[in-house]
């Protein structure tokens, strides 16, 4: 498709006196795994932050399809089909892994004035998508959150953002404090996302986990965007190492 799923145009923020963001400008294409990159401070939670609906832009627009979009809360970015994932996977660790897929968004039976949850729906579907992203184990979807791995958390974050048909997935350090083998799962996951139609913003400290699946790097470094074409096919982690601390280098 010729029309980018996400344009971000001239985004700015400001936090009083401090500037989060100065005229960023970011595209996301269709079925594309970006990742973005940059130090603590670069400005990569703010901009994360505006287009998932989480705080107001100060100034620039952002576009989904060809289309200009309104996103003021985490609700319209939802309704324009971007789902965020973070570090902590925003679960309810009290409610069952059904619950939590479909927290906010439940399944109704029987007559609209008894408005009684379909649990044994929302069961059958858990089930059904936690064998989709790669938990073998039989766990029931009745199981509390609270009992899960930290992987198998970030994949019933990653199952309910699919589920739902988002167009972006947006996942905040999806690998942080994960072991080995639940790293390679989420990394798995990721890969399978875009494989199914969606795009993903990939953002992660460990440049060794972005280089595995991302098609495209984006390097953020003082609130501005100094490099948007990194491939990683091409360039060495040490060269956008170079890029993510201001080195003098042009790949």
């Amino acid at each position: 498709m010729d029309q980018p799923l996400i344009d971000m145009r001239n985004i700015t923020k400001h936090y009083g006196r401090i500037q989060a963001l100065t005229d960023v400008n970011l595209k996301i294409a269709h079925n594309e795994i970006v990742g973005l990159l940059g130090d603590n401070g670069a400005g990569k939670s703010t901009l994360i932050k505006v287009l998932s609906g989480a705080v107001p832009l100060t100034s620039g627009e952002i576009w989904i399809k060809g289309q200009k979009a309104e996103i003021n809360s985490t609700s319209d970015a939802i309704e324009n089909g971007i789902e965020t994932i973070y570090q902590d996977s925003a679960l309810v660790p009290q409610l069952s892994i059904a619950r939590n897929l479909f927290l906010g968004r439940e399944l109704r039976k029987g007559p609209r004035f008894l408005d009684r949850m379909d649990l044994a729906e929302m069961n059958s579907v858990a089930s059904e998508l936690l064998r989709k992203v790669g938990i073998s184990k039989n766990i029931p979807p009745t199981t509390p959150i609270g009992s899960l791995s930290g992987g198998e958390r970030q994949a019933v974050a990653i199952a309910r953002a699919m589920y739902f048909d988002s167009d972006l997935i947006i996942l905040d350090e999806p690998t942080n404090n994960l072991g080995v083998a639940e790293t390679i799962g989420v990394l798995k996951f990721v890969r399978d996302a875009r494989d199914s139609g969606h795009s993903c913003i990939f953002i992660a400290h460990n440049i060794h986990h972005v280089f595995k699946v991302v098609d495209r790097m984006v390097v953020m470094r003082r609130g501005k965007i100094v490099a948007d074409d990194l491939d990683p096919k091409t360039c060495t982690i040490a060269d956008v190492e170079d890029v993510i601390t201001g080195e003098d280098l042009v790949i």
